[in-house]
C-alpha cells in the first residue's frame, strides 16, 4: 500500500495533467500555488508526466508557461476511486431519468466504469439503478432552507451507498441539532435539486430519512449490509413532505 505523502503525489499528478490540458499556458509559479508545492517539486511533477508520455510544452521566458500540446488527443482517461463511484452514481440517475437524448451512450461507459472495481463490487453495482429513487420537485418549504452539499460529504456517502457499506454520519437536523449515528444508506432519493439517504439506523432498528444537505460528516466503516425493501421506507415517508415515485 503506497504511503500517505505517495498516495498524495498520484493524486496531485492527476490533478495537474488535468489542469495541463486546459487550453491556455499555465505560469509554474501560479500552479505551484495552487497545488501547494514549492516550483522545484511542480517542475520534477511536469518531468514525470512528459516520461509518462504526456506532451508538456513548456514556453520560455519570464512565467514558465506550460501546457499540454495542441495535438494531443483525449486517450485514455484515468478516475480514482471515489470519482469512478461519482460517475457512476451519476449515470444510474441519468438512465433512471430515461432520457432520450442521453441513453444512446451509457451503456459502453458504465461497462468500462464497472470493469474498474473488484469482482466483490460489481454485484452491489449492478442494484444501483433500483437504488436510486426518483420523485418529483422540492416544494417551496424545502427549497427556503436548501443549501448545497459538501462535496466531501457528497463523495464519502456515495462511497458507503455504491459499496453497501455502513457509515458513521454527523447530521444536523432542521433545528440545528447535531447527532452521531451510524446508518445503512439503503436508497437515494431525488426530490430536485434536494436529495434524501432512505437509511435504515441499527442502532434505534427504524428506517430514516436524512437530507444530504444537512449530513456534516460521513465516514464508510468496514460492516456491510444487505439491501432491505423499499416498501419499507415509503410507509416511512407517508406524511412528510417528500415526493417518492
Amino acid at each position: 500500500m503506497p504511503s500517505t505523502s505517495d498516495a498524495a503525489r498520484l493524486r496531485r499528478l492527476d490533478l495537474l495533467s488535468s489542469r495541463l490540458k486546459a487550453d491556455e499556458p499555465m505560469a509554474i509559479g501560479a500552479l505551484a500555488a495552487e497545488f501547494g508545492v514549492s516550483r522545484r517539486t511542480l517542475t520534477r511533477d511536469i518531468a514525470l508526466l512528459r516520461e509518462r508520455g504526456l506532451p508538456v510544452d513548456a514556453d520560455r521566458g519570464r512565467g514558465g508557461g506550460v501546457r499540454v500540446t495542441s495535438t494531443w488527443g483525449v486517450g485514455r482517461l484515468t478516475l480514482d476511486y471515489r470519482e469512478a463511484v461519482d460517475l457512476l452514481v451519476s449515470l444510474a440517475v441519468a438512465e433512471q431519468t430515461r432520457s432520450p437524448i442521453l441513453m444512446a451512450n451509457l451503456a459502453p461507459i458504465r461497462r468500462k466504469l464497472m470493469a474498474s472495481f473488484s469482482a466483490a463490487n460489481r454485484g452491489r453495482i449492478n442494484q444501483l439503478k433500483a437504488r436510486l429513487l426518483i420523485g418529483g420537485q422540492a416544494s417551496a418549504a424545502v427549497m427556503s432552507n436548501y443549501r448545497a452539499p459538501r462535496t466531501r460529504v457528497v463523495e464519502a456517502l456515495h462511497e458507503a451507498f455504491l459499496t453497501m457499506r455502513v457509515a458513521q454520519i454527523t447530521y444536523s437536523d432542521g433545528a440545528g441539532s447535531k447527532t452521531e449515528r451510524h446508518i445503512e444508506p439503503q436508497y437515494l432519493l431525488l426530490n430536485y435539486p434536494v436529495w434524501y439517504v432512505l437509511a435504515y439506523d441499527p442502532g434505534r432498528q427504524a428506517v430514516r430519512t436524512f437530507r444530504c444537505d444537512r449530513l456534516l460528516a460521513v465516514q464508510p466503516l468496514d460492516d456491510h449490509f444487505k439491501l432491505r425493501a423499499v416498501d419499507d421506507f415509503r410507509i416511512g415517508l407517508e406524511g412528510a413532505d417528500i415526493i417518492v415515485p
